[in-house]
């Protein structure tokens, strides 16, 4: 069970975060506080810096500036293993898979950055690698279970469903063990089945202890499944807070969710 009292605990903390790509300023004094067990929506219309500021924050851009506390404790965004190793795990809208290997070798790939195992210990076959490699594995078909795709784990990845390509993704970045999930368009691509399936088990990841971050077009799946969340709109905040409050705004609703959503 969730200890409600994590929830006034960040996670993460992002402040003054600035970046320009030549003469175009993408992200303008960006930030956000993340609290511990919850779900955090970042959304907008096209262009307004949402994967520019994801992509910052899990290291995939250097900032031109900004401060960024992971678990009370400084962290710079200088490329995705470091950030992976303080404790993000990322997806992509795009799926990233290893297509040419099953759905638990790419869980395992993922459990890694994890291991202590080192290639000389891997080429030599030491007892204390064999056992890591075996609970790596256990750990990656417990991983697939707990997403729902167990049954599916010596199929190449590339033949897998679309729905089930993106549990497997989700898979592999909890077997990073994170602090936060980062999440880039889960639902992109899928039917009303699957984004309903996907808010489930998002659901229970969060409900067992994982914060989320994530980027989001469905607004309707976005409000049901938040509970904090930023809109931005030309690289620049345009309003923060509670979804209900988010979708009141005036502002909000004239850039991004429109009348009908008033």
């Amino acid at each position: 069970m969730i200890n409600t009292d994590d929830m006034s605990v960040n996670v993460l903390s992002v402040k003054g975060v600035n970046k320009s790509f030549g003469g175009l300023k993408a992200l303008t004094d960006v930030g956000l506080e993340v609290k511990k067990n919850t779900v955090y929506g970042l959304i907008g219309p096209n262009g307004a810096g949402k994967t520019t500021f994801f992509n910052v924050i899990t290291g995939l851009y250097t900032p031109d500036s900004g401060e960024f506390v992971l678990n009370g404790k400084p962290y710079q965004p200088i490329n995705v293993h470091k950030v992976a190793e303080a404790g993000i795990a990322r997806t992509f809208q795009n799926i990233r898979l290893f297509g040419q290997m099953t759905a638990v070798e790419n869980v395992m790939v993922g459990r890694h950055v994890r291991t202590h195992g080192g290639i000389i210990g891997s080429i030599f076959g030491f007892k204390s690698v064999r056992e890591e490699e075996k609970a790596i594995r256990e750990r990656a078909m417990a991983l697939l279970d707990y997403v729902g795709i167990s049954k599916y784990h010596d199929y190449l990845a590339m033949n897998l469903s679309y729905g089930h390509q993106r549990r497997l993704e989700i898979a592999r970045a909890l077997a990073t063990d994170p602090q936060l999930l980062a999440l880039d368009e889960p639902a992109a691509g899928m039917n009303a089945t699957e984004k309903l399936e996907l808010t489930k088990l998002l659901r229970k990841i969060s409900d067992d202890g994982v914060t989320i971050l994530i980027i989001e077009h469905d607004v309707k799946l976005i409000m049901g499944l938040c509970d904090q969340m930023t809109v931005l709109d030309y690289g620049k905040i345009l309003a923060q807070g509670l979804p209900e409050d988010v979708r009141k705004n005036p502002l909000v609703i004239e850039a991004y969710l429109g009348g009908a959503h008033s």
